[in-house]
């Protein structure tokens, strides 16, 4: 954006402040600087060595200043309180003395220049409390309240493909977009017509906004750059004011890419939800609609738009015409999180013992985003230790920091506590390791942490899964419930500290039922409610999809889901006990023990 230039009346003000008051106060004290006397100017006229005289009055007339010349082309100047005896002393002495405009000298000095002095101090002091005036230029707050708040960036090529790694289909799908910015004669010459629109959707933290602006790298072209947010205000007509003027500047610019960043914001369903139907953001919607697929013609420009809530915007913007192309941004495997590893590590400095193999074998799930803020979590653990190099160890460090949070080392725990954690964090620890679709253990701790949990048990998955079976959901329900078994089994009472864990287990038990019918008894029928639809912007008198017995019937599956979990994990604890026991022991002496230890103990037994 340009930014508004600064006047340079208002640059030179203070110059010309100095300027006058400098020259008001010689005015003013001129009278008392004089070392020139009235009885110096009589002697000198006497002997005949004044040549000519000039006289000017004050305000009241009567006195003044007498300026005399001498031969020898010196001036003198003398303030006299009688103008009229000094006038008639000169031309006795046969000068003949030029006598100012009272009038004018009178206004110039005692009228016009206190009024510009005021109005200068004036000036300034409005300054320093209303702030700079407001500019009538097209930069003026009051004048573009409805212009677009889009950043231009010229294509200067700074981000390409090569920056975006782990996303190989998907750059692919955009390399077209690419090659018609390039050459769309190309294509024209076919009778093909390139997509109007590109929405990236897309978990948060997947590359959408870096592969926008790649695509402006690669193709050379300038990239305008909006949030979704940017268009709404409490004002009606301010949003679609500022769509029209966003896409008159992108006909400027054309050959070129608008990309809109969590367009959700102004591309929701309409009609629907908590506000009503006819709102400030709908109007700025349908002026969005026209823009991209309406009368007017927009040649050379594709829109490109981010969001991770595809399921509420509106039918009408995701239809052919306007965003013809929809490319899923998903999160990276194996080998794409080695390749955002490569990337995110040139400027770090790793030692010897950093596998980015290994890492990207043991951050499943993580995202570009989650990957970045690992190496840089890691960066900072080694500058804070004065280390010269990133070690393995601080990485290891970051990752138990960016999963479960920062440990709580200096906070003081009973020995009482302690110990039902361990036991609690150990029930969890051995049922990962002996549920085969779960785990392996990464490290157990009995140290708090951020998240206001009293330990953690932190599971490492080696591979990345597609799918989620019946199984594996049922062996994720058996470990949220092991704390809670432990703690019955050893101390024959139970705390809250598992209050989250049978949390965790009651949603995944109630997903199967609803969600994807893995219950024999009530059937492969989905009775997701999606409660929270109303919210999402979907129908606000949403009526449950099955009946009160139903519900019944679900609840008793699921409640048959979570007893049965309980028995069969209580069971293989029970079988490990030794385990539980020594387990614990070892972790009221060192609070924290890694993969190593934990499976010794199995080795051993």
């Amino acid at each position: 954006m340009e930014k508004t230039a600064k006047s340079p009346f208002r640059s030179y003000l203070w110059l010309i402040f100095v300027i006058l008051i400098a020259v008001w106060l010689l005015q003013t004290l001129k009278g008392n600087s004089e070392t020139y006397s009235y009885g110096q100017m009589k002697s000198d006229l006497d002997e005949g060595s004044i040549v000519s005289a000039s006289i000017t009055p004050d305000a009241a007339g009567n006195a003044g200043y007498v300026t005399v010349v001498f031969k020898n082309g010196l001036t003198q100047r003398v303030y006299v309180t009688n103008v009229s005896d000094s006038e008639k002393l000169l031309r006795d002495n046969g000068l003949d003395p030029v006598v100012r405009d009272r009038s004018m000298v009178n206004w110039v000095v005692n009228i016009l220049l206190p009024i510009v002095l005021l109005a200068v101090v004036m000036v300034f002091l409005l300054s320093a409390i209303l702030g700079p005036p407001p500019s009538q230029s097209a930069n003026s707050k009051m004048f573009t309240f409805g212009k677009s708040r889009a950043v231009i960036t010229n294509g200067d090529g700074k981000i390409t493909f090569e920056d975006v790694a782990g996303l190989r289909e998907e750059k692919e799908d955009l390399s077209e977009i690419v090659d018609f910015l390039k050459d769309p004669a190309k294509y024209t010459n076919l009778g093909a017509r390139i997509p109007k629109g590109v929405l990236l959707e897309g978990a948060p933290g997947t590359g959408k906004t870096l592969l926008a602006k790649a695509v402006a790298g690669e193709a050379k072209v300038p990239f305008l750059s909006i949030s979704g947010s940017d268009f709404v205000e409490m004002f009606v007509g301010v949003g679609a004011s500022r769509v029209r003027d966003l896409f008159e500047e992108a006909k400027k610019h054309a050959p070129c890419i608008v990309f809109i960043d969590e367009i959700d914001a102004v591309a929701r369903r309409r009609g629907t939800g908590l506000g009503g139907g006819h709102d400030e953001r709908e109007q700025t919607l349908n002026q969005l609609l026209v823009e991209m697929d309406g009368f007017t013609e927009n040649s050379g420009i594709i829109v490109m738009a981010a969001t991770n809530r595809v399921d509420i915007l509106d039918p009408a913007i995701l239809r052919p015409g306007r965003f013809d192309r929809k490319i899923t941004v998903q999160r990276p495997d194996v080998g794409g999180r080695e390749e955002i590893l490569k990337v995110h590590s040139r400027n770090k400095k790793l030692s010897e013992d950093v596998d980015l193999e290994k890492i990207a074998r043991t951050t499943a799930g993580f995202t570009g985003a989650d990957l970045e803020n690992l190496l840089n979590e890691a960066a900072i653990g080694a500058a804070k230790g004065n280390h010269p190099f990133i070690s393995m160890e601080q990485v290891n460090n970051a990752f138990i920091k960016t999963g479960i949070g920062t440990e709580k080392k200096s906070r003081i725990i009973s020995e009482k506590e302690k110990k039902i954690t361990a036991y609690h964090e150990t029930g969890h620890a051995i049922l990962f390791h002996v549920l085969p679709d779960v785990g392996p253990v990464y490290t157990v701790s009995i140290i708090p942490t951020g998240v206001g949990a009293g330990g953690y048990t932190m599971p490492l998955p080696e591979k990345d899964e597609m799918y989620l079976t019946k199984g594996k959901m049922l062996q994720d329900i058996m470990v949220s419930l092991g704390g809670r078994i432990a703690e019955e089994i050893i101390f024959g009472d139970i705390t809250t500290g598992a209050s989250a864990d049978i949390k965790q287990a009651t949603k995944v038990a109630r997903s199967m039922v609803t969600r994807y019918g893995m219950s024999e008894n009530v059937g492969v029928v989905c009775y997701d409610d999606d409660e929270d639809e109303v919210f999402i912007g979907k129908d606000l008198a949403h009526a449950k999809a099955h009946s009160e017995e139903i519900s019944g019937q679900i609840d008793r599956e699921v409640r048959a889901i979570i007893d049965d979990c309980y028995a069969k994990a209580k069971e293989i604890i029970l079988q490990h006990e030794d385990i539980l026991h020594k387990c614990a022991a070892l972790l009221l002496e060192k609070e924290k023990i890694g993969r190593e230890e934990f499976e010794a103990l199995f080795s051993e037994g």
